[in-house]
């Protein structure tokens, strides 16, 4: 009775080993790392689809025609007829600079004139005189000499007076500014009281706007993009006054002078921009967008199958290559067996954020590797 009992006892504890060990086996192959397992992928299909490229830049607004109204001469302001934002007409009177000093020496020149000329009308009598006595023995060749060139001089002192006169006539002049464009002040840099000193430079008063309802953008191109900008290019863009409206405009001229700015090399391009409601002001930062060019059907893939890199221990079907041409790309299909990829070689084209034009390598409809999807993951193909 006792063997029997000692037997049971010992199966019994042979039972309870081999589950316990079969539970311990199991738990060990549900906490085994996954990093062995097979890669799964999720793939897009080549596609024929309208897409477009464009430039994109920063530019400023100005003026088609901006013309800074400057004072040919030095003085006090008299008065200011113009101010920030007034529409003023080609020759109005925009501001006045004290003229006393100015009538003073116009008063003086024509006094100096008028002398020369009595100079010379006295030199010339002169003249006349000696010219009847030379004859006479009365006045010596010398004498009729000597008067001729005294008369040149009157003559020509009278010439310098004149212009010395329609100079102080000019200075009189310009003491009135006006406007030489028609337009609107968009600045204006004096007051009334201050005093203006001509000498190196002009001082500048007011920075009048021809016309602002047609206006301009001069955007700064990077030197890698400048190549596909052309006149005649629809443009769009946008400001920060008005962020949920977009504004149009063409480029008009791409400028060959470089820019340098921290070894960053950039093109001016103009772009010509209707502004009917005056809505853009002079000044305004634009954000561009240059088309440059458009597909309406284009075969076309996701950028992600061109970003995609095969995991470490990914199956190919054969070996990718080794060196791509300068517009070549390499992507990845999936083989039969849906866990080896399959290298393909494409040529690209025009690209947007979304998707990049196929030019040659691939069909319509191949479906291409974009992404590894995490272990676990029970699907191997996108939609």
């Amino acid at each position: 009775m006792t063997d029997m009992t000692s037997n049971k006892k010992r199966r019994l504890l042979q039972i309870t080993a081999a589950l316990i060990a079969a539970v311990a086996l199991t738990l060990c192959q549900g906490c085994r790392p996954r990093g062995s397992a097979v890669s799964k992928y999720e793939t897009a299909p080549a596609a024929r689809s309208a897409i477009s490229a464009h430039v994109t830049a920063s530019g400023t607004l100005s003026a088609v025609v901006s013309v800074d109204v400057g004072s040919q001469v030095s003085g006090k302001i008299a008065s200011l007829k113009a101010d920030f934002n007034s529409t003023v007409t080609k020759g109005e009177l925009i501001a006045e600079i004290d003229p006393s000093l100015y009538i003073a020496a116009l008063r003086q020149a024509e006094g100096d004139l008028a002398s020369a000329k009595a100079n010379a009308i006295l030199k010339g009598q002169n003249l006349e005189r000696k010219r009847i006595l030379a004859p006479q023995r009365a006045a010596s060749q010398l004498d009729l000499d000597q008067a001729t060139a005294e008369l040149a001089q009157a003559q020509a002192a009278v010439i310098i007076k004149s212009a010395a006169l329609e100079s102080a006539r000019a200075n009189l002049g310009y003491c009135k500014i006006t406007s030489p464009v028609d337009g609107i002040v968009i600045s204006r840099k004096v007051d009334a009281g201050q005093t203006l000193v001509a000498a190196m430079t002009t001082p500048v008063l007011f920075t009048i706007a021809q016309d602002i309802s047609r206006m301009h953008i001069s955007a700064a191109v990077s030197e890698a993009d400048i190549g596909q900008v052309k006149p005649g290019l629809a443009v769009d863009f946008s400001v920060d006054a008005f962020p949920d409206d977009v504004f149009h405009g063409t480029v008009s001229q791409v400028r060959k002078a470089p820019t340098t700015i921290s070894n960053v090399v950039t093109y001016e391009t103009i772009i010509d921009v209707d502004n009917p409601e005056r809505r853009l002001f002079p000044g305004m930062t634009a954000d561009v967008s240059i088309l440059v060019a458009q597909r309406d059907a284009a075969l076309t893939i996701p950028n992600a199958a061109l970003r995609f890199t095969p995991p470490e221990k990914a199956l190919f079907d054969h070996s990718p290559p080794m060196r791509l041409e300068r517009n070549e790309r390499l992507v990845y299909a999936l083989a039969g067996d849906t866990t080896t990829l399959k290298p393909i070689v494409v040529k690209v084209g025009i690209t947007d954020s979304m998707k990049t034009e196929i030019l040659d390598g691939l069909a319509e409809g191949i479906r291409l590797v974009t992404s590894t999807l995490s272990p676990g993951a029970n699907r191997f193909s996108g939609p």
